[in-house]
C-alpha cells in the first residue's frame, strides 16, 4: 500500500462525539496524546493504533 492509498479517518471525541481537529492513518500510533474537542472543551488522555482510540484511565492522585 502506497502513502497516498493510507486510510485515514477523523478522531471522534470519546466524550461528545463530534469529530475533533485531528485525522489519523491507520498507521498511526498515538500513545498519551491529549486529545482536545472544540464542541465540549474538554481535553482527553488518549492512544491510537489502527484507527482504534482508546481513552486512558488516569489514576487519581
Amino acid at each position: 500500500m502506497s502513502k497516498q492509498d493510507a486510510i485515514t479517518d477523523w478522531v471522534h471525541c470519546p466524550l461528545c462525539g463530534s469529530k475533533t481537529r485531528n485525522k489519523i492513518r491507520e498507521d498511526t500510533v498515538l500513545k498519551n496524546y491529549p486529545l482536545y474537542c472544540p464542541k465540549c472543551k474538554q481535553e482527553v488522555l488518549v492512544e491510537a493504533k489502527e484507527l482504534q482510540v482508546i481513552v486512558i484511565k488516569e489514576p487519581d492522585a
